[in-house]
């Protein structure tokens, strides 16, 4: 081998090891440095979160400085709407999620209402979507999934799927469905710790699959992986790094029993416990991809230089010692670049600055009220066997807030309380956790809460009540003191119904508190 062919094999394995990670960063008015570094050196995709948003204009002129540096670039965002935004971090999502859309199981909407969020996106240059979660909520009490799924029947969660994937892609956004094969059936968080899928194949192919073939039918352009351990897939690896699950089973052709998805497979968070604590992140990053992963998805807490570097050294270093093949690493980057060339039509004219290679897209038409239309159809309303009157005058909300998932964070308000207070002047909110119901005991507690209110009717609002037994006791407590206290549940409906009106938003995303607030005071609009 020359020493000029060494060099270039070296400097395509370098640019390759940079090109299958999708890394995050600070800052919100410019890349730092060393991220337009890696840009020019390979790096082909960043990951966008909570903290680099303030406003759309600003993401937009984030994000074009980055595609000045590479046009082709992908610049990913983890926004599902609903409970789970980014774009909307600081003020709460003006679409409902899942469980809303599946409650109202009109595949149409579900459609609009991904390509409005799709829109929204390639406005700001964003052209990679880590959505839908395509889980079927099989388990209830599931602490991670829950209002992310469309819900707990496969067919209706395999129609919502594909229906939001062909309306996220109109947009020129292209989909990433999770969390392959299947977060559903699930009791713990892969943030955590490693879960495990006991079902048999059977269960799997009629269950948790089908809506990730829905998805590979619709076109899906990216499939994220799952860490969690399926044994009737791989009894020794999670999915993540398991080239039974990924290669065997996603890539296998359909005619051999597989997906034959020929997209780009992204891995979840390689930081998450349920990978990092067992493996390592290095070790790790080098498992996924050799297993079939094309793309390292580098979660929101790894945002700096050093950590890149830690994973593109791991991978040149895999290569060289034979551990992973270098032509695995190299098709796992061309399928990096091919979906950047798919995407770059769709953010043409947001800072690149490289010929077009094909005309862009048409731009999709606004829908700015479609996600208020569709939270306010989700909404479902119990009355109690008291009746229930509109109320006109101020309310006292009690919101019983349980401790929220690493995936949903707690930057994010939600909550009836700022809508209710715009339709009812005057009325005023205390939040009610798990530390301060037991301290002071949910006696205690209720009766301050019922002190405090006075007069003015009560509005619990819960989440979850049934996954929390400290919430479901506070909430009996109260509603039998004060029978007329409306109750607001905005995450999975699972308990029983109670209190004076019983409202099931879907979800917590803003507009879900406002159809909410809306009922509350009969003055939603009529459909």
């Amino acid at each position: 081998m020359t020493t000029s062919t060494a060099s270039a094999r070296t400097d395509s394995l370098t640019r390759d090891a940079l090109a299958v990670l999708q890394p995050g960063f600070r800052g919100t008015t410019a890349a730092p440095d060393w991220l337009l570094r890696k840009i020019d050196e390979g790096l082909e995709s960043v990951a966008l979160f909570g903290r680099n948003i303030q406003r759309p204009e600003q993401v937009t002129a984030l994000t074009g400085q980055l595609r000045a540096e590479r046009g082709d670039l992908l610049v990913a965002i983890d926004e599902e709407g609903g409970d789970v935004t980014r774009l909307e971090v600081n003020e709460g999502s003006s679409f409902p999620g899942n469980l809303a859309l599946g409650a109202v199981d009109d595949p149409d909407l579900t459609r609009a209402v991904a390509q409005e969020i799709g829109r929204r996106l390639a406005e700001c240059g964003v052209n990679l979507n880590w959505a839908p979660s395509a889980d079927v909520n099989a388990n209830p009490d599931n602490p991670v999934i829950g209002v992310r799924s469309f819900g707990a029947a496969p067919d209706l969660v395999a129609r919502h799927t594909a229906a939001y994937v062909e309306g996220m892609q109109a947009a020129g956004v292209a989909t990433s469905v999770k969390h392959f094969p299947g977060h559903g059936d699930t009791a713990v968080d892969s943030h955590h710790d490693l879960p495990r899928i006991d079902a048999d194949r059977t269960v799997l192919d009629t269950r948790d699959l089908v809506p990730f073939r829905a998805a590979v039918a619709a076109g899906t352009k990216a499939v994220m992986s799952a860490h969690i351990l399926v044994p009737a897939l791989d009894p020794d690896r999670p999915a993540t790094l398991s080239a039974e699950a990924l290669h065997g089973l996603l890539r296998r052709p359909v005619a051999d029993g597989g997906f034959g998805f020929d997209g780009l497979i992204i891995s979840d968070a390689i930081e998450m416990k349920a990978i990092s604590a067992a493996y390592g992140l290095e070790r790790g990053t080098v498992l996924a991809i050799a297993a079939g992963a094309d793309a390292i998805c580098v979660g929101g807490g790894l945002a700096d230089e050093e950590t890149v570097h830690r994973l593109h050294d791991a991978l040149v270093r895999a290569v060289r010692a034979g551990e992973l093949k270098e032509e695995r690493l190299a098709d796992a980057a061309a399928r990096v670049r091919a979906l950047g060339a798919w995407a770059r039509l769709g953010t043409q004219g947001t800072g690149s600055t490289a010929a077009p290679t094909a005309p862009a897209r048409q731009p999709v038409p606004a829908a700015p009220e479609v996600g208020l239309a569709a939270a306010r159809r989700a909404v479902h309303l119990t009355v109690g066997e008291q009746g229930f009157t509109s109320l006109t005058g101020p309310a006292y909300v009690a919101a019983f807030t349980p401790v929220a998932s690493i995936a949903v964070g707690d930057d994010t308000p939600w909550g009836v309380a700022a809508e209710l207070a715009r339709l009812l002047p005057g009325t005023e909110t205390e939040s009610l956790n798990h530390a301060r119901v037991t301290g002071d005991g949910v006696p205690d507690t209720i009766a301050r809460v019922c002190a405090t209110a006075g007069d003015r009717p009560i509005v619990a609002v819960v989440r979850d009540v049934h996954r929390h037994g400290w919430m479901t006791d506070a909430l009996a407590a109260l509603v039998a003191a004060r029978p007329d206290t409306v109750v607001v549940e905005m995450g999975v409906p699972q308990a029983k119904p109670i209190g004076a009106l019983h409202i099931a938003t879907h979800g917590a995303a803003r507009v879900c508190g406002l159809a909410a607030a809306e009922a509350i005071t009969g003055s939603t609009p009529t459909q």
